[in-house]
């Protein structure tokens, strides 16, 4: 990726280059929620720990490998999020910081809204690779981690179990595969670089693995230790590896 080129130029020359920007674009896991509880009898409050995203995570990497770069993280993930939203906000989130390199993840809150949006979701991530390609960044498209597969002994609020249940169900249901699988297809045609998350979370799963129990609220954002995981992937697809 020509990023590389970037950080080298930095890394040689300080002062003779500019900073390397990197934003990132997408829902809860990219903003950096964590654990879920309840804090009165209506409302779900979120954990964040941004310094523990992946974003963050990468950056730690990227230093490690270029120590004499001055790295900008724009993190514009956003609990909640849609891709169509992070279409529609592109302009305000990403666009100013003028990002060398855009990092969008989304798919996990589309999917809950069953195949029949599918088409709305090829459309929006077109249009925000599009904006991308607009701005002169390059771009690199993050599949999700896998959601809940069953309910967790460790959810005792029917608010929660009913949340697990349903997620469980487009997990299993193979509608998150469809969506991952638009993902990937739109990245073919279009030539982007695409960081395959779901994959590996797919292999843990086949190998074993509790997928529920790695997820810190039970539902469906990554333990700490899987961010870096991520972080890992994104700067082996940085890097060319």
């Amino acid at each position: 990726m020509k990023i590389t080129e970037k950080l080298k130029r930095k890394q040689d020359s300080m002062f003779g280059t500019a900073p390397v920007t990197i934003a990132f674009l997408g829902d809860s896991v990219t903003q950096g929620c964590f654990e879920c509880y309840k804090k009165t009898s209506d409302a779900i409050e979120t954990v964040f720990d941004y310094s523990r995203a992946y974003s963050s995570r990468l950056r730690e990497m990227l230093n490690t490998l270029y120590p004499n770069v001055q790295i900008n993280i724009i993190n514009s993930g956003l609990s909640g999020d849609s891709a169509h939203r992070g279409y529609e906000r592109f302009d305000r989130d990403i666009t100013p910081y003028s990002p060398d390199l855009v990092i969008v993840g989304y798919a996990l809150n589309d999917a809950c809204c069953g195949e029949r949006y599918i088409g709305r979701y090829r459309d929006a991530i077109r249009g925000i690779l599009k904006k991308v390609g607009d701005i002169g960044a390059e771009c690199i498209l993050l599949t999700p981690n896998m959601m809940a597969t069953h309910t967790s002994c460790h959810l005792t609020d029917k608010t929660m179990t009913d949340l697990s249940e349903k997620f469980a169900s487009v997990q299993n249901g193979g509608v998150l595969d469809a969506y991952v699988a638009a993902e990937k297809e739109i990245a073919t045609e279009l030539g982007i670089k695409i960081c395959d998350v779901y994959s590996r979370w797919m292999a843990m799963a086949n190998s074993g693995v509790d997928i529920t129990e790695m997820l810190a609220n039970k539902l469906n954002h990554p333990i700490r230790q899987l961010h870096y995981m991520t972080a890992y992937l994104l700067c082996e697809c940085i890097m060319g590896l």
